[in-house]
């Protein structure tokens, strides 16, 4: 006998209400908790909270922009078309106003991170005019618990699901409702989504361990690197069990979220063991 856990839960807070929802409570806390960490940060290195404040406004606006579009342009569909299976799947471009439609889930964190890094130069050149490495080792371990939650909202959605599987801890996802099959679909899988979350979680913890006990941020961009190196390492490893998000997918040994994966475990690893003269001023 198959052993599974029914994951019959729904974001709906309000029965019948798509908003508010479970996926954008999850989402606010994660931003929430990031911010507390960053404010723990600054107030150690005496920065006013005007700049924390224009801080949160960047992230804020540079995640939620960024990862929509990653989404949006990464895993498409760009135009309504008849897919490999015959069935029609509404492309973005030809219903624009979904594009803004963030409650329904489809975040990309690639997007996001490449936002974030935009939004992070122009905010270290205007603001607090300090070398960008120096904010961006700042955000790493605020970046992995915003990531986790982001995670834990994708499960509550019961999107973004793994390979069916009959290991014991497989999740059966009851709402989830397969674009293949057109039908909603139990069978049991890989809860990918809370890999992933874990593994974040743990990055967490070891971006503040690098922080404060190894005071790795005395050497510019090493703990961005490795940061950056493990979050997406992580998200490579994951995708392996994770169910294929394009019909590109199905083509190539490596799917579409570990192909953009790899650029950025590179420049991680350059940033994580690159040597450095000299440190950064504590």
């Amino acid at each position: 006998m198959i052993q599974y856990i029914t994951w019959n839960v729904t974001p709906e807070i309000v029965d019948g209400w798509k908003t508010p929802n479970l996926y954008g409570l999850l989402f606010v806390t994660g931003l929430i908790l990031g911010y507390f960490v960053v404010k723990r940060m600054f107030k150690r290195e005496n920065m006013s909270d005007d700049s924390l404040d224009k801080l949160v406004m960047y992230m804020v606006i540079a995640t939620i922009v960024g990862a929509r579009l990653g989404h949006v342009l990464f895993y498409g569909p760009y135009w309504d078309a008849v897919d490999a299976n015959g069935i029609m799947q509404h492309g973005y471009f030809s219903h624009p106003l979904d594009i803004f439609k963030v409650w329904e889930g489809g975040l990309a964190s690639h997007g996001g991170v490449i936002a974030i890094i935009i939004a992070l130069y122009i905010y270290s050149k205007r603001v607090v005019k300090k070398p960008m490495l120096w904010i961006l080792d700042r955000i790493a371990a605020p970046g992995a618990i915003g990531a986790a939650f982001i995670r834990f909202g994708n499960l509550v959605n019961s999107e973004i699901v793994g390979d069916p599987t009959n290991v014991p801890w497989a999740f059966s996802f009851p709402h989830y409702f397969n674009e293949v099959t057109m039908n909603y679909d139990a069978t049991p899988r890989h809860p990918a989504q809370l890999y992933e979350a874990l593994a974040y979680l743990f990055i967490f913890g070891i971006m503040m361990f690098l922080f404060y006990k190894k005071e790795l941020y005395a050497i510019p961009g090493r703990v961005f690197g490795w940061f950056i190196m493990l979050l997406f390492s992580a998200r490579f490893l994951v995708e392996f069990v994770k169910l294929g998000q394009t019909d590109r997918d199905a083509e190539f040994l490596l799917n579409t979220g570990q192909m953009l994966s790899i650029p950025f475990i590179i420049v991680g690893a350059y940033f994580a063991f690159r040597k450095v003269k000299g440190s950064i001023s504590k």
